[in-house]
């Protein structure tokens, strides 16, 4: 692990909202609350945030709720997503503006890229925007995936300062992780949440589990386990959240597992498990089902 100063446990946060899909102004705030007590940071409007389904002033105000309630405590990462430069070099620029530490961007997805197109825009990105930048690959959603080469080459830009990789793929997260290595200006983030432990070991700087919204405290003692070199433990601590996540992610969708999560996170008082078109909540019957075993734990 090198001495960046992102670094440990960022919980890609699921984006609360009321039945008519506002946001839930009161359950960020509990929310945030909840990951500074357990000193984890938050990713807003990530993929388990439904960060493409956020409106840009709803997205504003998300971001100024959440910095407001951190007051300090805490680092804000802030997620962009969509199509069009312009909107998201103006989007980054607000979010920063309100207090975001870092904009953590995914590729544009409605026209393949090549290599050289994913170079180019996360380069103008970092030119023209003035808060630090992190790349965020995610295979799964974008339908591409950033090659390790313009990650290395990206690496060296002085306003892109980290990695969050969701790809399932061993053999890259080593290879990424060995660009983060002796170097204190760009980080290695696992968005793998299964492979958490595994990437700390082999020297990852932080991991970004969406388990961790509903128990953040499991990760961040995880994460202090790993660097301790307390592997033992780590891996611990990695079956037993492995487990949890089963109970929101097992036989779903990626977008159904979004709103079984948010069920297990009512058992404790933190949101309502409403979601932004186009996802929908499950039947009451599952509901019941994930409320139950939520509460067993």
């Amino acid at each position: 692990m090198n001495n960046s100063k992102y670094r440990g446990v960022v919980v890609p946060m699921v984006t609360p909202v009321t039945q008519d899909g506002q946001l839930d102004l009161g359950a960020v705030k509990r929310i945030i609350d909840f990951f500074a007590h357990s000193g984890v940071s938050p990713l807003l409007m990530g993929t388990t945030g439904e960060g493409n389904s956020v409106s840009q002033a709803d997205g504003q105000l998300f971001v100024e709720t959440a910095v407001k309630a951190a007051d300090g405590r805490i680092t804000i990462y802030a997620g962009l997503t969509g199509n069009c430069f312009a909107e998201q070099v103006r989007q980054a620029e607000v979010y920063t503006a309100l207090g975001a530490d870092v904009i953590v961007a995914t590729l544009p997805t409605y026209y393949a890229l090549t290599p050289e197109q994913m170079y180019d825009y996360y380069k103008t990105l970092a030119d023209c925007i003035t808060g630090p930048l992190m790349l965020y690959n995610i295979l799964a959603t974008t339908h591409m995936s950033i090659p390790v080469d313009v990650i290395k080459r990206l690496a060296d830009h002085p306003n892109i300062v980290g990695l969050k990789d969701s790809e399932r793929d061993l053999e890259r997260m080593a290879q990424c992780i060995e660009i983060a290595k002796g170097r204190d200006d760009f980080a290695y983030f696992c968005g793998w949440a299964a492979q958490s432990a595994h990437s700390l070991e082999l020297g990852g700087n932080g991991i970004v589990p969406s388990t961790g919204n509903f128990v953040p405290e499991m990760f961040q003692q995880l994460f202090e386990a790993a660097v301790a070199g307390d592997m033992e433990t780590a891996n611990r601590l990695q079956d037993e959240t492995n487990e949890i996540a089963k109970i929101y992610q097992k036989d779903r969708t990626l977008g159904q597992s979004l709103t079984a999560l948010k069920v297990m996170m009512q058992t404790k008082g933190l949101c309502e498990p409403w979601m932004l078109m186009p996802l929908t909540r499950l039947s009451m019957f599952e509901e019941r089902a994930i409320t139950l075993k939520a509460q067993a734990i």
